[in-house]
């Protein structure tokens, strides 16, 4: 999923109707007061922050871009300094409903974060990648997926796009000495921000030439030509300037990591408890799969002897059995359409065993990740924006970069094989993050549409992957199930290396045996991971976290239910609260299946 919003507000979920009065429930007492306290607190932050109001789909600013002055962003803090404050004075919490008391204190949790991330942390001195939001998305984000006229959209970014190159000069002033690690991402990004001007802006902006709404494309591309020259010198500043004077500071520390823990996944778990109960699970996992890798055994390998039943021994095989299912994959220019091409079979089966309702017409779009958009993860989901939820939403896969190797490309595809594919497409897409996501924007509360909670997010997507085949996707191949595990396998892990290269000065061999000998993953995959460890910290953590969460509730509903017990209305229900922190879904699911006890 595509997490982490300019200005703090974490989400690209939401809807107009709450701002726009259109057809919604009633909000009545003290529980409008908070919707109406919160979306004043929206407004302004609309106003100082347009990128943020254009991802959430308020378009009324598209012509208009962020300050990202020193004075400007320290208002923003002040901004939510008076909100925090101010919040118990203007809404009684006690004189609330239950779900109006679950708002509020999502609404005053998002506050206290944004307040000590900013109070900790120094992203636009620290990690020059935070610019390229501002550089490609602030235009990339209206033409991909706002609803409005299209002669609309190119008036707006034409005014949006002169205020650009005031972006890299902002860069220009305030980055200091970064971690190298950043520094080479934003150079590659900014790479793909000048192919974007140069050639893609123009494919997005009018995919037909002869189009009536093509008009604008020759003043397009002289809007463009300073922003490629400025995005030019911004990538000679970073090569001749940043990089050289970057340091490999990237490690936010065992403090820092446990209060960014606490604060950002909000699970009622400490950074102590999330590492011990991985460590345990990804044991467990480790011996099921090798299970399934001595049944796999004799039909791969039928002249090989099975390898010792030792720790050593089974990691052997489990490796071998993996690396013979991974030869059977695409090509680097094969890759998007064969996701495309697990679409309907993991819909349909959806469909026929009532795993869950599915949204209703289908918004979404499997693309080829945007270059300026690459190195931070594989794939990702960019949800229609909650204020424009009519928009497309896109589920995104970059292919391995150009300039590799045979032998790293290789690599890559093999990790990204035919069952790989089949298990991220219901992780990004059906029924993981765009299902819920699509769910999220129709839930009556704008507090929770808006503030998202990465850990629900993430933790349904991967909850999804075991619960599909459990109910009989693949029709019990037993290849496609240990890919599914060796999937699960990788969020297990990913919160053992967040924890370890933040709090115990993992190094990169380290983390290379950990995500290889116990991971099983590929070297290309495993190298990209450490890179994603050290420029986050904590997300890593949210896969984990918050699986866990749906699939012991699940359990528990279960065995109190019996029979009575239903799949898909479990699913449905524990969507339908928007994408909240997990630890308030046993008392709202159990409210909606009318278990409440």
């Amino acid at each position: 999923m595509k997490s982490g919003l300019v200005g703090g507000l974490l989400v690209v979920l939401g809807c107009a109707a709450m701002l726009k009065g259109d057809d919604v429930v009633t909000v009545k007492g003290e529980d409008a007061k908070l919707n109406n306290v919160f979306k004043a607190y929206l407004e302004k932050v609309f106003q100082a922050e347009p990128l943020t109001a254009t991802r959430l789909g308020d378009h009324r600013f598209d012509d208009q871009l962020d300050d990202l002055s020193a004075e400007a962003r320290a208002a923003n803090v002040e901004r939510d300094r008076k909100a925090l404050s101010s919040l118990p004075e203007q809404v009684d919490y006690a004189r609330l409903s239950r779900d109006g008391q679950i708002d509020f204190e999502i609404f005053r949790q998002h506050l206290e974060r944004s307040i000590w991330l900013a109070e900790n942390f120094k992203p636009f001195e620290d990690d020059p990648r935070i610019y390229g939001d501002y550089l490609t998305d602030s235009v990339y984000l209206p033409l991909s997926q706002s609803t409005q006229p299209r002669a609309l959209v190119l008036k707006n970014l034409a005014q949006r796009m002169e205020k650009i190159p005031g972006v890299v000069k902002v860069a220009r002033k305030t980055i200091k000495n970064p971690p190298k690690v950043k520094v080479e991402t934003a150079i590659r990004q900014t790479q793909g921000a000048i192919d974007f001007y140069k050639t893609g802006l123009f494919e997005l902006a009018a995919p037909n030439p002869q189009a009536a709404d093509s008009k604008g494309l020759p003043a397009l591309r002289d809007q463009a030509k300073p922003i490629v020259e400025a995005l030019g010198e911004h990538m000679a500043f970073l090569k001749g300037e940043v990089l050289p004077r970057s340091n490999d500071d990237w490690r936010i520390g065992r403090e820092r990591f446990a209060k960014k823990l606490e604060l950002e996944l909000d699970a009622g778990l400490t950074a102590v408890e999330v590492f011990a109960e991985a460590e345990s699970e990804a044991l467990r996992v480790e011996r099921e799969m090798a299970l399934i890798a001595r049944v796999l055994w004799s039909t791969m390998f039928p002249k090989a002897p099975v390898p010792p039943d030792d720790e050593l021994g089974r990691r052997l095989m489990t490796r071998r059995v993996l690396e013979e299912i991974a030869k059977d994959h695409g090509t680097p220019d094969s890759l998007v359409n064969d996701a495309r091409a697990t679409v309907d079979a993991i819909k349909t089966f959806i469909k026929d065993k009532d795993v869950i309702t599915l949204p209703e017409p289908d918004r979404l779009r499997i693309i080829e990740m945007p270059e300026f958009k690459r190195g931070n993860s594989v794939a990702y989901l960019e949800s229609a924006p909650p204020l424009d939820p009519l928009g497309a939403s896109e589920y995104a896969i970059s292919p391995p970069p150009s300039d590799w190797t045979p032998a790293q490309v290789k690599s890559f595809l093999g990790e990204y094989n035919s069952a790989m594919l089949k298990i991220l497409t219901i992780h990004e897409a059906y029924p993981g993050h765009y299902v819920q996501l699509e769910y999220s924007n129709k839930c009556p509360s704008l507090i929770r549409r808006v503030l998202q909670s990465g850990t629900f997010a993430e933790g349904w997507a991967v909850y999804t992957e075991q619960m599909m085949l459990d109910q009989g996707f693949g029709g019990g191949d037993l290849k496609l199930r240990l890919q599914q595990l060796k999937f699960y396998l990788r969020a297990v892990v990913n919160a053992i290396l967040d924890h370890k290269m933040h709090c115990e000065h993992m190094t990169d061999d380290e983390a290379r045996e950990l995500l290889m000998g116990r991971a099983f993953q590929t070297e290309g995959e495993a190298l990209g991971k450490i890179i994603r460890a050290k420029q986050s910290s904590v997300q890593l953590s949210t896969y984990f976290v918050g699986r866990t969460a749906f699939y012991r509730l699940r359990q528990s509903l279960q065995r109190e239910q019996g029979e009575r017990f239903n799949l898909g209305r479990y699913h449905e229900a524990a969507l339908a609260h928007g994408t909240l922190p997990v630890k308030y879904l046993p008392e709202l699911v159990r409210k909606t299946l009318g278990n409440d006890h």
